[in-house]
């Protein structure tokens, strides 16, 4: 089997993340389409890491050594399967739930972020964080206030600007590593 040059590894592994680029913004725009449906997939996916951290600390509990850290973890095990029970049974109140979430953390996002400018106010660049703070705060306003109707549409658009931008972010960088490996393959023949 011939060993592989580090270009010819480099141009193989920016292929396949062009491709996984691609893909996230094949999904962030279905996401975008569909923003319920996209929202119910995260609060599915969400309910089932829920689940496994439940059945990781009912094995834990049975690997504790003392009687009341076995029953602690063997309580906390039990909550997390049946709050990612619930969710699974009731993916519409999850959706619900998450969106109230995420409200109150871009609430509390934008306030830090309006905060953090007054301290960093004489920095140069430092209105861009009282922008951030303000445009954070004002979205998170406005799917608190909407909500629960805006359930329907904030998890699942957010996760699909999200992908896309991942996306877009994965492209342009594995398409710069791509140039810079033909730069380099050019520059040798050349020599």
């Amino acid at each position: 089997m011939a060993q592989s040059s580090p270009v010819e590894i480099a141009r193989h592994a920016s292929r396949l993340s062009i491709a996984w680029g691609v893909l996230l913004i094949i999904f962030g725009m279905l996401a975008i389409g569909s923003p319920f449906l996209a929202a119910v997939a995260v609060n599915g996916v969400i309910a089932w890491l829920i689940v496994l951290a439940g059945v990781v600390h009912l094995v834990l509990a049975f690997h504790a050594h003392g009687a009341g850290s076995m029953s602690w973890k063997l309580l906390v095990g039990i909550a997390y399967l049946c709050f990612g029970g619930y969710l699974i049974l009731h993916p519409v109140l999850g959706v619900a739930s998450l969106t109230l979430v995420l409200a109150s953390l871009f609430l509390i996002e934008g306030i830090l972020n309006v905060i953090l400018f007054f301290k960093m106010r004489p920095m140069r660049g430092s209105s861009w964080m009282l922008i951030d703070g303000i445009i954070t705060l004002l979205l998170g306003l406005m799917i608190y206030m909407q909500w629960p109707s805006s359930a329907a549409w904030a998890v699942g658009t957010l996760v699909g600007v999200s992908m896309i931008f991942s996306g877009v972010a994965r492209v342009a960088m594995s398409s710069s590593v791509r140039r810079t490996t033909t730069e380099m393959t050019s520059t040798r023949s050349a020599a």
